[in-house]
């Protein structure tokens, strides 16, 4: 432990541009390497199932071929992506010593863009599915005319889109830079971790990435704020209890998906300005893909009275009842 100590400081003395990067990884003792390494392993895998299974029911059940579900799939595409790009790399280099903890620099930009674009992309994706169940709460039955199949293409391709775009920009301004440092002082490649590389000025990273910041959850907050506000007006003014039954169970799941996301997400933001809990930044950052990964599927997919009796047809077995 005391020798990758060392070696993490000499790696930081060299100020030379290089293609080859060391990333510091997490700081844990040799006894605790294997049981967090296993942790990490079956979060992973049970990421990959349950995404991967749901995505693929959600293809092959033509009942499940309706707005609410065909946005939602953004989601469990997302965290396999974003968790395929960071997991597997993060237990690898769990059991390597920290001298031979290496990575190419494009290797870290190509990470780098997608995690960033696995945290943009909840965003925009859960904006969409709030629309979605505004429309279906709010104009019921302008709801299929609304919310037709060239209105679910449009709203998915704008998420990705404008994740891509926002993300691309925000590495672009990294990439410029020349480095003269080789240690990322992170588990995995991410923007801060990138520009920190610099001898340069980043006062124009650090504005755009506030700017960034700042509009991402403006938007993301202030679109959850009005479209829920008008549905809890629209319940509350109105007596169908079906109606408002429906709703709180859709939107409950909904909010609830996006507040541990928020949460999280804020979290690692907020560390990153306080580098003396740079070990409590590394886990929670890590946290931020596992654990909504892990909770996105059993709460909003799981739940789903449609996907659970698609499930039943697919293993031919007892009806699978909703978790909720």
């Amino acid at each position: 432990m005391i020798s990758d100590l060392c070696y993490c400081r000499l790696m930081e003395n060299y100020t030379y541009n290089s293609l080859t990067l060391h990333l510091e990884g997490l700081n844990i003792s040799k006894d605790s390497v294997y049981p967090i390494f296993l942790i990490f392993f079956f979060s992973y895998v049970f990421i990959m199932f349950l995404n991967a299974s749901i995505t693929f029911l959600i293809f092959i059940d033509k009942n499940l071929h309706q707005p609410m579900y065909l946005l939602f799939c953004n989601l469990p595409v997302n965290d396999i992506l974003g968790n395929s790009i960071m997991v597997p790399r993060l237990l690898i280099d769990m059991l390597r010593p920290q001298s031979e903890r290496i990575i190419s620099y494009y290797e870290c930009v190509v990470q780098a863009f997608t995690t960033h674009m696995f945290g943009t992309t909840a965003h925009t994706v859960l904006m969409i599915m709030a629309f979605d169940r505004y429309v279906a709460i709010c104009n019921p039955l302008r709801y299929a005319a609304i919310m037709t199949n060239k209105m679910v293409l449009k709203l998915t391709v704008s998420a990705w889109g404008v994740a891509f775009v926002l993300v691309g920009i925000l590495l672009g301004l990294t990439i410029r830079l020349n480095t003269c440092r080789t240690l990322i002082m992170n588990p995995y490649c991410d923007n801060p971790s990138l520009f920190k590389l610099s001898c340069e000025s980043v006062f124009i990273n650090n504005v755009y990435g506030l700017t960034f910041t700042v509009v991402l959850f403006t938007a993301s907050i202030g679109s959850i704020v009005l479209t829920y506000t008008k549905i809890t007006v629209v319940c509350l003014t109105s007596k169908n209890k079906a109606l408002n039954s429906k709703a709180l169970k859709t939107c409950s799941t909904h909010l609830v998906v996006y507040l541990i996301m928020l949460l999280s997400g804020m979290i690692v933001i907020t560390l990153h300005r306080f580098p003396q809990y740079s070990d409590y930044r590394k886990l929670c950052a890590i946290l931020f893909h596992i654990i909504p990964g892990s909770l996105n599927p059993l709460i909003y997919g799981v739940q789903s009275v449609e996907i659970c009796k698609s499930l039943s047809k697919l293993v031919r077995s007892k009806p699978v009842m909703p978790l909720f």
